[in-house]
């Protein structure tokens, strides 16, 4: 603060003498004051403490504008050039002309006022002089040649940075039009940009954007009255044949920047650019830059680009079109009520420069920029794309071609397409017919598959378009090429078939059939069409492929609307003829049986179909399928995709069963109960001996709900039999109660294009670290694992009680006596549990199936010293209120 005081002292007295003082002596004065206010500036972080700093400023902008006078007059550009380039370097000793440059460059960041002085000292002018001959005459040197030395970029910066402070003022550029130079270095970018100083090229640009940034009404007069825009199209015209495509961009668009930030004030220079061909020459230069490497020239043709997108919305006159909306259109479009934000386009000549680039060009990066710069117009207001469609056409236009056009802007193109209908609302008819004639002839299958997509897309939006798509062909014209494909698959079924099998025909195979699956989704008389033009034998050939699948089972889905006797006959005739190793396909299968069961109208079907004992055989294929450890096939499989198997094998029976008198009563009449035992019994986790084992003295009892606990959620090792066992118990569980079909043990494996087709490619090894899909040691059971305690629970499946006990024998291996009979005594003890209730004794005992049990577990019964005697027959006590069957009393 002292050493400001002190500073503020020395220049009152300095303002005092002045006026007594010769003009040598009072700049010698200034010029030894200069170093002592830099360095109070230095020692103080930047803070200026200075009462006189407006005074300040203009003397030492005054002087500065002297200098640089002084050595201009009278000599050549060159020369004239060189000297200025002297007075403002600094060399050894701080030199005079750098002094005065440093310091207008500190002031020049104080404040408005501040500024104001500066720009009123004729500082403007002097520095665009200084400027113009910078750019305009390089110095025949290496540090043109871009090894410019530290302390000429720091006078650069600083001189560039005073003239940008100064130029974003209004009062800045009004200034400059005192001197002619303004319009000479526009012109001199113009016809000089492949001559100038290459290191001057950016700054004055930068100031040149600065200065359209802060145009006034006078300086648009000025550069009218000069012809300004008028000589630099000329001169551009004759750049654009011979430079580098990047650097006419970089010229062009300084000159695009002053007609597009003119507008607001005047569209003078708008006028002037249209009348001049300007939008024939940005047409020219942007096709020019087909083929540039990626980033090379980038910045300054998307500025173009950007601009001129700008200038659509630049006109007097509103456009006033009124087109036909074409019928039916979604429920809620209403194009009376679309409002305009004031965003919209008024001049299409703006327009058709960027609609004749995407018509001309087959450049990626190009025609990817003009599809933006449309959507950017139609987001600005959505009122420009019905301005733009019912005038130029362009995107109807563009679908003829799209097909040339590199792959990334064919999908950029569609997604703009799709936007139409799921950002506006509104159906494009006559685009669309565009698209369903691009597919049809399939010029290019990358293009037809992209194209197709989007048509997924907007039919998932709205069941209208399941209309739309059906009436105007596009439904049969899928259906016609699907059947084709049907035949070649069949033809080739069991042979490598590369074209057919690998990349984008694949591709375009699944997309069709998810298109059919869409378009027959809510809709039956789609599904009539298809089942009219005899193509469920031609649908059932895709289920063999996994890519293929999940859509073709959405389509037979839709069938069963209409004929759930043949939707199951295709089922269940396709799981009876799949062989041992396609679990894929079976697991498929029975979760679009079990989605279908759902509805309790497909269960007679189901039935009459053979489905109960279709399911069962499934169960039969898979004998010895968790052995431990596995063989054969089965090895290569895992024990996770084994139990998923068994686990929707079972939920399917159930959801069949579920509250369906007939399918309970055909099921056990059929003696099936006794089968699934017997089925659930061989597959390998189970002892294959039907007498019981000698009893042994248990050390400890645990319930099942412990052993559900130790086995999946604790450190407790557990033989991989015995998880096996307790699962399909588990299964059966929820099997009595009537509530398999409601649970979920494992996760969803959806096989899309390019992924691996299963879960468990790691191996054998990998699987039985994790025998159940959502499983990991030491996180924690299902809710649903955990019913096993619950005593008032009702016996809905009887039979499946009997399947239980059945195993009972069963649930044992040798070298674990123990804990074999521990968890027959748990299962013994959960059967007790289920019978508590007086509804679930009563459905037992009105089933017919007791001598079943008592048959099964004769020998426990008979042996008091066995371990589940006891159980077993409190079992039965329980049910002695009931009526008993005859031949049970026996």
């Amino acid at each position: 603060t002292l050493q400001w005081e002190t500073l503020g002292r020395q220049f009152v007295e300095y303002e005092q003498m002045a006026p007594f003082l010769i003009p040598e002596e009072q700049q010698r004065r200034l010029l030894d004051f200069l170093p002592l206010f830099l360095k109070a500036w230095e020692q103080s972080a930047g803070v200026i403490v200075f009462p006189n700093i407006q005074l300040l400023a203009s003397e030492v902008s005054k002087l500065l504008t002297k200098e640089i006078k002084r050595n201009l007059n009278g000599k050549p550009a060159e020369e004239a050039r060189l000297a200025l380039e002297q007075l403002l370097q600094q060399k050894g000793e701080a030199e005079d002309g750098h002094l005065l440059l440093k310091s207008v460059y500190l002031l020049s960041q104080t404040d408005l006022r501040t500024m104001c002085n500066i720009i009123g000292s004729g500082l403007p002018a002097a520095l665009m002089q200084c400027l113009y001959l910078f750019f305009t005459f390089p110095l025949k040197k290496t540090s043109d040649d871009g090894e410019t030395s530290k302390d000429d970029t720091q006078t650069q910066e600083m001189l560039v940075k005073i003239m940008l402070n100064m130029y974003r003022e209004e009062q800045g550029v009004e200034e400059l039009l005192a001197a002619d130079k303004l319009q000479s270095l526009i012109i001199a970018t113009s016809s000089l940009w492949d001559q100038c100083s290459h290191s001057w090229k950016v700054p004055t640009g930068r100031v040149l954007r600065t200065i359209s940034k802060a145009q006034t009404k006078k300086s648009i007069v000025y550069l009218q009255a000069m012809d300004c825009i008028k000589i630099a199209i000329q001169n551009l015209f004759k750049l654009a044949d011979s430079i580098r495509a990047c650097d006419v961009c970089e010229a062009a668009s300084i000159v695009l920047c002053f007609v597009k930030d003119s507008y607001p004030i005047s569209s003078a220079l708008l006028t002037e650019f249209e009348n001049n061909d300007g939008y024939q020459l940005l047409l020219k230069i942007i096709l020019r830059c087909e083929g540039l490497q990626q980033n090379e020239g980038d910045p300054y043709l998307d500025e173009i680009l950007d601009m001129l997108t700008c200038l659509t919305t630049c006109g007097k006159t509103e456009l006033k079109v009124s087109g036909n909306i074409v019928h039916p259109q979604l429920l809620h479009f209403n194009f009376e009520q679309t409002r305009s934000s004031g965003m919209t386009v008024k001049n299409l000549q703006a327009f058709q420069v960027l609609q004749s680039i995407f018509l001309k060009s087959n450049d990626q990066h190009l025609c990817g920029r003009i599809l933006e710069a449309i959507g950017t117009i139609w987001a600005w207001d959505t009122v420009n794309f019905f301005l733009l469609e019912w005038t130029l056409q362009p995107i109807n236009q563009f679908t003829d071609i799209i097909h040339f056009k590199p792959h990334p802007v064919q999908v950029q193109f569609f997604r703009l397409v799709e936007s139409v209908v799921l950002d506006l609302s509104y159906v494009p008819h006559e685009i669309l017919k565009k698209v369903q004639y691009l597919i049809k002839e399939n010029i290019v299958p990358f293009c037809t598959l992209t194209a197709l997509r989007c048509l997924l897309s907007m039919t998932k939006k709205d069941l209208l378009f399941s209309d739309i798509f059906r009436d105007s062909g596009l439904l049969g014209l899928l259906l016609a090429l699907l059947r084709k494909q049907a035949k070649i698959l069949r033809k080739s079924a069991g042979t490598h078939q590369p074209g057919l099998e690998e990349g984008t025909e694949k591709e375009l195979n699944v997309v069709m059939l998810k298109m059919v699956a869409a378009l027959t989704v809510g809709s039956v008389r789609n599904t009539v069409v298809l089942k009219d033009y005899g193509m469920v034998p031609y649908i059932k050939i895709f289920l063999d492929d996994e890519c293929y699948r999940s859509a073709t089972l959405s389509i037979l889905e839709q069938l069963s609307v209409i004929n759930y006797e043949e939707y199951m006959s295709i089922i269940i005739g396709a799981l009876c003829s799949s062989t041992q190793g396609e679990l894929r396909l079976k697991l498929d299968l029975l979760k679009s049986l079990l989605r279908i069961l759902e509805s309790p109208k497909s269960h007679s079907a189901f039935r009459t179909c053979s489905g109960f004992n279709g399911l069962l055989s499934l169960l039969s294929d898979m004998e010895g399928a968790l052995q431990d450890p596995p063989c054969g096939l089965w090895a290569a499989v895992g024990h996770n995709c084994i139990l998923e198997l068994v686990f929707y094998t079972l939920q399917g029976i159930t959801a069949a069963l579920h509250l369906d008198p007939v399918n309970s009563n055909f099921f056990q009449r059929n003696g099936l109960f006794e089968k699934m035992a017997e089925d659930l019994g061989s597959l390998g986790c189970f002892w294959t001996q039907e007498e019981w084992q000698i009893p042994l003295s248990l050390e400890r009892t645990r319930t099942f709900g412990e052993f559900l606990d130790a086995a999946f959620c604790s450190s407790e090792p557990f033989p991989m039999w015995l998880k096996n066992c307790i699962w399909i118990l588990n299964f059966l569980d929820h099997m009595v109660k009537g509530t398999l079909h409601l649970q979920t043990y494992f996760k969803e494996r959806k096989a899309e294009m390019g992924e691996a087709s299963r879960d468990d490619d790691e191996g054998p090894q990998a699987q039985e670290e994790h025998p159940v899909a959502f499983k990991r040691p030491g996180s924690k059971l299902p809710a649903s694992a955990h019913r096993w305690e619950i005593g008032d629970c009702a016996i809905v499946h009887p039979g499946a009680v009997c399947v239980m006990v059945r195993l009972l024998p069963k649930l044992y291996k040798e070298g674990h006596s123990q804990l074999s009979q521990e968890i027959q005594c748990a299962v013994v003890d959960h059967i007790q549990s289920l019978v508590k209730s007086e509804k679930s004794r009563q459905v037992m005992c009105g089933s017919g199936l007791l001598s079943t049990i008592i048959t099964s577990c004769q020998e426990a019964f008979r042996s008091e010293s066995h371990p589940l005697h006891l159980p077993l027959t409190r079992v039965f006590e329980k049910l002695a209120s009931q009526a008993i069957e005859p031949d049970v009393l026996r």
